[in-house]
């Protein structure tokens, strides 16, 4: 069972493994820079060095970079999409360098131009971003939104259309993020309404394209489509829907992070609380 955090990367990205080696963390999600702006500095080749060899020394468990949030691939604005292209293309090349086997996206916002529009810009953009990068090892995960504004992806059907309409489908898969789908309206309080909620997902995407999991509690009610991450267990989800995921044999092998809120000065002691709860649940 590969379960970890979200953690920062001030003073490098190397800092990032230390940081979730101290709570006993067995998975990993990272940005490679600052994630709000357009501006990226080098990699520097001493700190992906350093990356690599403290991930072997963690033991090489499951790392993803989450993409910049400044990025939209569904822009109608022709500059807008050009350079979130060119801006995808460099979180690629950042992610292969750094060893990195996945990176999480969200598919966008359409800006009032509607959804099928939407979805066919997103996923033309996606492909000439990936084109461009010249990569070939990192996969794509294409992450499921609370559908706030004009966001796309809230819908699993959504989700479906990426996949099916992109030229790198063996390339890609889906990040499940419990909070988002909640404020979307899929209910995960109940074992009952998860089988539903993964039944209908199997259905039009299938669950074998879920290669990673966001395993946040929801502060806002179902269907309210609020991004808003709370503590597991703390929120309107509840424990009952987490200890379905930790427990359902589909999803052992996938790796899952939780993206719960940090409290300053706690040194990362909330991290540790939500990962040793949500290993609790486990039925051993």
């Amino acid at each position: 069972m590969y379960i970890g955090a979200h953690m920062p990367i001030t003073g490098g990205v190397d800092k990032a493994v230390e940081r979730i080696m101290a709570i006993g963390g067995t998975a990993l999600q990272i940005f490679t820079r600052n994630q709000r702006q357009w501006k990226v500095s080098p990699l520097d080749a001493d700190v992906v060095a350093n990356f690599k060899k403290l991930r072997e020394e963690w033991g090489h468990y499951p790392v993803s970079v989450h993409d910049s949030y400044l990025i939209n691939l569904a822009s109608p604005k022709d500059d807008g999409a050009a350079k979130s292209v060119r801006a995808f293309a460099q979180e690629l090349q950042r992610t292969e360098a750094l060893g990195i086997e996945y990176i999480v996206t969200h598919p966008g916002s359409h800006l009032g131009t509607g959804t099928v529009e939407g979805l066919e810009r997103y996923v033309a953009n996606l492909d000439r971003a990936i084109a461009e990068s010249e990569t070939e090892e990192v996969r794509v995960l294409i992450e499921n939104t609370a559908g706030q504004g004009t966001n796309l992806g809230s819908r699993f059907g959504e989700l479906a259309t990426i996949l099916e309409g992109s030229g790198y489908t063996e390339r890609m898969g889906v990040c499940f993020d419990t909070c988002h789908a909640f404020a979307a309206g899929y209910d995960l309080r109940t074992p009952e309404s998860c089988e539903e909620v993964f039944a209908r997902f199997d259905e039009l995407v299938g669950l074998d394209f879920i290669r990673f999991f966001h395993l946040n509690d929801c502060k806002e009610g179902l269907g309210a489509h609020k991004d808003r991450h709370e503590h597991i267990g703390k929120g309107t989800i509840g424990l009952e829907g987490f200890r379905y995921i930790m427990n359902d044999p589909r999803f052992s092998a996938v790796p899952k992070v939780i993206e719960t809120p940090k409290e300053d000065g706690e040194e990362f002691e909330f991290d540790k609380m939500n990962i040793e709860l949500l290993r609790s649940l486990r039925n051993l």
